[in-house]
C-alpha cells in the first residue's frame, strides 16, 4: 500500500487497516515459524505497511 492511497483514507479507516495488517503479521509469523511461508518479502511488505501507517496517524494527531 502507497502512503498517497492512505492519506486519501480516514483516520478510522487506516486505524481499521492497521489492526487487519497487525493480525496478517502475526499469521504470516506463525506460518513462518512452521515453515510454511511461501513468500518471505509478502512479511517484509506488511511490517512496511504497518509502519507506514503509524507515521501517518502520528502525523496527523500532531497537527491536530
Amino acid at each position: 500500500m502507497k502512503i498517497t492511497d492512505l492519506r486519501e483514507m480516514t483516520n478510522d479507516e487506516i486505524s481499521q487497516k492497521l489492526h487487519d495488517s497487525q493480525e496478517e503479521l502475526f499469521n504470516l509469523r506463525f506460518q513462518k515459524s512452521m515453515n510454511r511461508l511461501e513468500n518471505g518479502n509478502k512479511l517484509k511488505d506488511v511490517k512496511k505497511d504497518i509502519a507506514r501507517m503509524k507515521t501517518l496517524l502520528t502525523e496527523r494527531e500532531l497537527r491536530g
